[in-house]
């Protein structure tokens, strides 16, 4: 049995156990799209976790529980015969091959940033008013703000070099400052946000994720203040009741781990 075999008959499995569960299960009888959702974007954030601790083996079981979304939903869709699994796949397949006329086509790329453009030009096309269209309103504002820039940029709207964007960041960060001074509170609220859609911007230019960055820093402030409640257990203290000074002591020790 060739590897493509293999996986279509794994697929097929998959697609006759749903079948199964839908007509035999009684949660699974009871799930419409609206109660889904909720469970989907959970599964989403779980494959978000494992692929930044880089467990491949849980990377594998959450991209498993994903797809079983993937094929719930279609399962919903089809008794009701508005679209079945064949009718996604087809669609996504369509989308790419129009998307790209690079490979599909007889238009010439030269590197990554021409094919960026030409799909945001080819969505225009096929009747979108404006390239943000396609950014979900209910996306986190961090990562809403990289694919806001990300699409703009692929328009042409973009800084040239990294420099001016860093300009920008402390542009912004002054008129903060400012604000704070002044103590207007809805200001500061206003002005913080530039900052932090400003950085946003930079780490597009450094070519980091923002939001990876982020959960890399709140994943290592984790571990170090557990290191903290460790050992200030051990001295049977509360750190409450521990001054900065003590605290910091072992806030250096976990640095160093």
């Amino acid at each position: 049995m060739s590897d493509k075999t293999a996986q279509l008959k794994a697929f097929e499995r998959l697609l006759i156990i749903m079948d199964e569960l839908r007509e035999q299960c009684p949660w699974d009888k009871k799930q419409t799209m609206e109660t889904l959702r909720h469970l989907t974007i959970e599964e989403v954030y779980e494959l978000g976790d494992a692929i930044l601790d880089q467990d491949l083996e849980e990377v594998k079981k959450e991209l498993g529980d994903v797809l079983l979304h993937i094929v719930f939903y279609s399962k919903i869709a089809s008794e009701t015969k508005t679209f079945n699994i064949a009718d996604v796949c087809h669609s996504i397949c369509d989308k790419l091959i129009d998307r790209h006329p690079h490979i599909y086509g007889d238009v010439v790329v030269k590197d990554e940033a021409e094919v960026k453009r030409n799909w945001e030009q080819l969505k225009l096309k096929e009747g979108k008013t404006s390239v943000l269209e396609g950014v979900p309103r209910s996306l986190p504002a961090m990562v809403k703000a990289s694919r806001i820039q990300e699409k703009v940029a692929g328009v042409g709207f973009d800084w040239e070099t990294p420099e001016q964007v860093y300009e920008k960041v402390e542009e912004e960060l002054e008129e903060l400052r400012v604000e704070v001074e002044k103590g207007d509170q809805d200001a500061i609220e206003s002005e913080f946000g530039d900052v932090m859609f400003s950085m946003i911007n930079y780490a597009r230019f450094l070519n980091i994720s923002p939001e990876n960055a982020l959960e890399r820093t709140n994943k290592k402030f984790i571990k170090r203040f557990k290191y903290l409640e460790s050992k200030a257990k051990s001295l049977n203290k509360s750190l409450k009741d521990m001054t900065l000074s003590e605290m910091d002591v072992f806030w250096e020790e976990a640095k160093s781990l």
